[in-house]
């Protein structure tokens, strides 16, 4: 599955929750990350991620979509971290 992440963290937790989701995902710009997880990953995502955050505090959001082709990203302005690098 293609997932899609966004956050509202306090200051002082969002280091150890981008540590996290760089594990995990690719970088897109502040509070999102994208890319693709098995069910397995997402759930190992979600179990470090609670384990950080305050739930009385703290906002993830978790898109998931069947696969990256079912969406399309319309970027203005700068993109600061293109997923679609070639190697």
């Amino acid at each position: 599955m293609y997932v899609i992440i966004v956050y509202d963290i306090e200051e002082d937790r969002v280091d150890r929750v981008n540590k996290i989701l760089k594990r995990f995902l690719n970088w897109r710009q502040n509070s999102v990350f994208e890319g693709e997880l098995t069910n397995s990953q997402l759930e190992e995502l979600n179990q470090e991620i609670a384990l950080v955050i305050d739930p009385s505090e703290d906002s993830v959001l978790i898109y998931k979509l069947a696969n990256k082709n079912d969406f399309e990203t319309i970027v203005l302005g700068k993109d600061k971290s293109p997923i679609d690098r070639i190697l």
